[in-house]
């Protein structure tokens, strides 16, 4: 089959979804609290406490569609007086952000999660069903893990059967035992990957290109497959 690039898919109809996350909120019933299993607003709060840190709190959500939890956070945490201790940022590849304030703990940017490059490190690293839209989703991983304060935390949604070989399997239990070795954990019922501190990442996997005429994933919307080999010098 023809794959796309990630300059391609990014045109792609698919990616462009109006239902992959434009709508959800920080906490409710169509929330990141449902989806995650916790408020990211109580993690930033709880760090706060513990470290008692002067330096500034920060959570990043990839693919995090009109921001609309990313800003609704900025809000509770300016209610709550810790503001000034802490940054919220979204990146999106879709500029089409809710209306947000002008302030310094709140930043909605434009780009593409798999070029994109921040400039400062987070305590919260999270991603809500946004992996299944991306090209290379290893790539992704790997550098969100080195973007993770030591001791900071990594949460995102990912189907490992959107995962494929070159000949269009999925990359399944050998992908799994890799994505353990490098530090990651993964639920397979939730279909959701984690990590627990920083590391410097470097996966035995090598990008091919997305099919974005893979059809409904999960979630019954439509998904991107991602193809790999292993790299050379690899076990199969």
């Amino acid at each position: 089959m023809p794959l796309l690039d990630d300059d391609t898919l990014a045109g792609s109809a698919v990616v462009a979804n109006s239902a992959m996350n434009r709508e959800r909120q920080l906490a409710g019933v169509n929330s990141y609290a449902k989806e995650l299993g916790f408020n990211p607003v109580d993690v930033l709060t709880a760090v706060l406490r513990v470290t008692g840190a002067p330096d500034t709190v920060a959570w990043l959500d990839l693919c995090c569609g009109t921001g609309r939890a990313v800003i609704e956070a900025a809000g509770a945490l300016h209610a709550a007086g810790v503001s000034e201790r802490v940054l919220v940022q979204g990146v999106d590849l879709v500029d089409a952000f809710d209306p947000a304030p002008e302030v310094p703990w709140l930043r909605l940017t434009t780009a593409s999660v798999v070029s994109w490059r921040p400039d400062r490190r987070y305590d919260l690293i999270t991603s809500v069903h946004g992996l299944h839209y991306v090209g290379d989703k290893l790539a992704v991983l790997e550098r969100a893990a080195g973007w993770l304060t030591d001791g900071g935390r990594l949460v995102a949604d990912l189907d490992l059967a959107s995962i494929r070989l070159a000949g269009g399997a999925p990359a399944g239990r050998r992908l799994a035992a890799d994505l353990r070795e490098a530090g990651f954990s993964y639920d397979g019922r939730r279909r959701r990957i984690g990590r627990d501190d920083r590391g410097e990442v470097r996966l035995p996997w090598e990008y091919l290109g997305a099919d974005d005429t893979a059809g409904p994933g999960y979630t019954g919307q439509p998904a991107v497959h991602s193809h790999y080999r292993r790299r050379s010098g690899s076990s199969a």
